[in-house]
């Protein structure tokens, strides 16, 4: 009994032995298992495409990394440095003598513009005196000739100017006429100091205001010029 107790105490070992094996042939491949995941690196790539409510399908998930590997690239690099100068070259003896010409041009353009402003008025200013002149000339001849009317309107009063003396009286007056004289000043009309010279008052009552009762001589105006006022009897209101 007792050595088959040992016998069989004998024998677990071996059936403990039997059983390593397995274990120690465990712990060898958990040993070369990094060695294999070392050597074998698995890399998973999605190559699907998403489709979106257009229609149509949007780039791969390699194709996006791609991009992005790309943008953060692209931002990881230095901006150009912003203190460089483009120096500009030196202005060329030609540029300065055409910027010499066009101040010159200027200048003469100017000088131009002046001269033509001041023969502008000058010539207004010519004209102007030469028309006073002509004026004035005429008024002196109209005013000699000034006499001579007055004796063919006392003529024409008394009832001798008829026949050619008429006519020829008529001509004449006719002619001056056409320099600009007019004459004025008859019975009736309104006192004006600036162009009638009152030689008589009296007093009226067929008169509201100051009248021109009787005409002793007419007056003449050169166009808008007194040339000679009215000698006139005045009449006031009573």
């Amino acid at each position: 009994m007792t050595e088959s107790r040992r016998t069989d105490s004998g024998s677990r070992p071996d059936a403990t032995e039997s059983r390593r094996p397995g274990t120690a042939g465990a712990g060898r491949h958990a040993a070369g298992a990094p060695e294999e995941s070392a050597e074998e690196r698995v890399v998973i790539r999605d190559k699907r495409k998403m489709k979106v409510p257009d229609g149509k399908h949007t780039k791969s998930t390699e194709a996006d990394a791609d991009e992005t590997a790309a943008r953060s690239g692209a931002e990881a690099q230095p901006d150009a440095p912003a203190g460089d100068v483009v120096e500009e070259p030196a202005a060329s003896p030609l540029g300065a003598e055409l910027e010499s010409l066009r101040t010159e041009l200027d200048e003469r353009t100017r000088d131009l513009q002046r001269v033509t402003a001041e023969y502008a008025n000058y010539r207004k200013r010519v004209e102007r005196d030469r028309a006073l002149v002509g004026e004035q000339a005429t008024g002196n001849v109209l005013a000699a000739l000034l006499p001579v009317l007055d004796d063919l309107d006392r003529a024409r009063d008394h009832g001798d100017l008829v026949g050619p003396f008429g006519t020829v009286a008529d001509q004449l007056t006719t002619a001056l006429s056409k320099f600009g004289l007019t004459p004025f000043g008859s019975k009736g009309d309104l006192f004006d100091p600036n162009r009638h010279e009152a030689v008589a008052h009296l007093t009226s009552a067929e008169v509201t205001e100051p009248t021109c009762v009787d005409v002793m001589r007419r007056g003449y105006l050169l166009g808008e010029r007194l040339l000679r006022p009215a000698l006139v009897a005045v009449a006031d209101p009573e």
